[in-house]
This record gives C-alpha cells, sequence and structure tokens, in this order.
C-alpha cells in the first residue's frame, strides 16, 4: 500500500542514518486500524515521514527494497510473511544497510524478542508504550542505538545470559579502547556520555564505535549491547542497556 515515492535513495549508494533531515518510515501491520494510530502517533512529528504502508511481511520487504526508507517499524504477527522474517530479510539484504527494522507488537514474550533482535532488529517495542516514547524510539533507531521497551530490557539480557554462546574469541578482534567502548555501549550509554566517561573527544567514540560494529560484523548499538553479554564483558544486573 504505497502512500508516497518522493525522494527515495537510489540503488546501491546509502544513506547515511547518523543524522537525517527527516526520518523516512514504512509502517506494517495487518490492521488498518493500528495502521492509522501509529500514523497519527508518528504524524505528530514533523521530522518522521511515513513513506508507505504495508499489509504483511513480505510486502514490507519489497517496499524497503523499492524505497529504501531510513526505518522499518513491523508488527509480528503478519500474514504471509511474520514480522520477525521480514525483519531477518531487511537486516540481510546488503542493499538496505541503512535501513533498520523494528518490531512493535502487543506480545512481551520473552523468546519473540529474542527471536527479534536475533533477526537483525535494532528494537522491540510495545504498542502499549506511550506515543511519545514510539516516537523518541524511532529516532534513536534510526541512529543506531538501542531501542527496547524498558521493562523488557532485563529479560532480554538474561535471555542471552541463559544462552550465551561461545564468544570470548572475538573479543581479540578489538583494541582494549574498543573493548572499553563496547562495554559502555552496553551500559547504554550514548556517544557524548562515553566520551565523558573515558576522556575521549565524542568524534573518537563514534570511530570506535564503528570499528566494533565492523570488526565484529554486525549492525547496531542493540547488536553490540548483545554482543557484550554473550561475550560475558557484562551481566544482566550490573549494567542496563538504555530502553526507549
Amino acid at each position: 500500500m504505497r502512500l508516497a515515492r518522493a525522494g527515495t535513495h537510489p540503488a546501491g549508494t546509502g544513506h547515511d542514518v547518523s543524522a537525517p533531515e527527516s526520518l523516512r518510515v514504512v509502517v506494517a501491520d495487518d490492521e488498518p486500524l493500528v495502521r492509522q494510530g501509529l500514523r497519527m502517533v508518528l504524524d505528530l512529528d514533523p521530522a518522521i515521514e511515513i513513506v508507505a504502508e504495508a499489509e504483511d511481511g513480505l510486502e514490507a520487504v519489497d517496499l524497503a527494497r523499492e524505497l529504501r526508507p531510513d526505518l522499518v517499524l513491523l508488527d509480528i504477527r503478519m500474514p504471509r510473511l511474520d514480522g520477525i522474517e521480514a525483519t531477518r530479510r531487511i537486516c540481510s539484504d546488503p542493499s538496505l544497510r541503512g535501513t533498520r527494522a523494528v518490531v512493535l507488537t502487543t506480545f512481551a514474550d520473552d523468546a519473540l524478542l529474542v527471536a527479534a533482535v536475533r533477526a537483525g532488529a535494532s528494537g522491540y517495542l510495545l504498542k502499549s508504550m506511550p506515543p511519545g516514547d514510539i516516537r523518541t524510539a524511532v529516532h534513536a533507531a534510526a541512529t543506531g542505538q538501542t531501542t527496547v521497551a524498558p521493562r523488557l530490557v532485563e529479560r532480554l539480557l538474561k535471555e542471552y545470559a541463559d544462552r550465551r554462546v561461545p564468544r570470548a574469541s572475538e573479543l581479540g578482534r578489538l583494541t582494549e579502547r574498543e573493548t572499553d567502548v563496547l562495554r559502555e555501549i552496553a551500559s547504554g550509554r550514548s556517544n557524548a556520555e562515553i566520551a565523558v566517561r573515558l576522556y575521549v573527544s565524542e568524534g573518537t567514540v563514534k570511530t570506535h564505535v564503528a570499528a566494533i560494529l565492523r570488526k565484529l560484523d554486525i549492525r547496531d548499538r542493540t547488536q553490540a549491547a548483545v554482543a557484550a553479554y554473550e561475550m560475558g564483558l557484562v551481566r544482566p544486573g550490573s549494567a542496563g542497556v538504555a530502553g526507549a
């Protein structure tokens, strides 16, 4: 269900999500009233532009490939293709490196939460969240920050701690300073906050973050935080990933 086609990004060029002039969003939900409600919530922010709506996950993937939005907001339970598989396809597509996927659902289910993050989702939000928090989360996710509903954060980290896979060897890919930055990311701190704590410039932090994502072959800060827990750098309760 296409609603706008203006401002698409040329194929193969990518686009900078660090400070977009406006956030271009595709909303995917099989319920028309839910899509309308999300549009009303997001339209209150002039910096967010809904470029299209999708009625199912398959259409969401097709629209993402056509329009190259900054973010796709996906329901989990949809016909033809669910939100988790749609997330996996979007996040594994090399041509969509600049597009983030965020799951927005009514289900506070631990298994779905972990599955969504493993599929590459940059966030897991609940439809019951206040509208302002949803708008804030959209901005955060589009810039690669962690966006998990606050009451789900500890559950996510506990699930990862319980299912931890051996990743300690990957720490050898990082410098000592990059390891410090990764630990701070897992604590939910912004680049500015990390810069203050580590006595470096914010630009230096951004350079370290980019190196971490590249060396660990991950997309964003959410995935970086998860990697830190899987590596054993931090434990649930010792630090908290910032929620939306």
